[in-house]
């Protein structure tokens, strides 16, 4: 039997090591010996209106991301390190996408960016701000994260700095004693 443990150990817990998010961020490509780097929301405060619902395959319906409450004008910051490789109108709505260091893609919506691409942008810099472009979220605005490590999608809460990560833990066997039977209609002496 496992229960299921919400451990936010903090920054060094951020990540998914063992289904390839790394501690190092999401792409999880940083050296070894290279101190953790945890991603940060790209909007505050951070307040998830929609969470990720992430398909078994590419193709099934799913929300590949997360939706964050904002307000449009409110400044939308790079998650993590890299280099802009995206800042354009995807049909009706602007978005930023960036190439973090450790390989992880982060795309931005709707943002009114300030960046070009190949500009180099450091975590917690300025890309733009919330557009009033229609977004995920209408009639409310939102601003849409999603994350792709080596062309899957990933949840960007795995990699968020203090949240750590859900990890399935055995129960310890002390848990498991046998507690004495009372029998009907009496309690235990405490």
């Amino acid at each position: 039997m496992v229960a299921t443990v919400l451990a936010a150990a903090g920054p060094s817990a951020a990540g998914l090591g063992a289904t390839g998010l790394g501690a190092a961020g999401l792409g999880a490509r940083a050296a070894p010996s290279s101190p953790p780097v945890p991603y940060a929301s790209p909007v505050e405060p951070m307040r998830v209106v929609a969470p990720a619902r992430l398909p078994l395959q590419d193709w099934l319906p799913g929300h590949r991301g997360i939706d964050l409450a904002a307000r449009v004008g409110d400044a939308v910051v790079a998650p993590s390190a890299g280099v802009v490789s995206f800042a354009g109108a995807v049909v009706d709505r602007p978005v930023v996408s960036v190439r973090h260091d450790d390989g992880a893609i982060t795309a931005l919506e709707p943002v009114d960016t300030e960046v070009s691409v190949g500009d180099r942008v450091a975590r917690g810099q300025r890309l733009g701000t919330v557009a009033s472009a229609p977004g995920h979220c209408v009639p409310a605005t939102c601003v849409h994260w999603g994350v792709r490590v080596e062309g899957r999608y990933r949840n960007p809460l795995d990699a968020l700095a203090g949240l750590g990560r859900v990890v399935l833990l055995p129960r310890e066997r002390a848990a498991f004693r046998r507690m004495p039977r009372c029998a009907p209609g009496t309690r235990a002496a405490s």
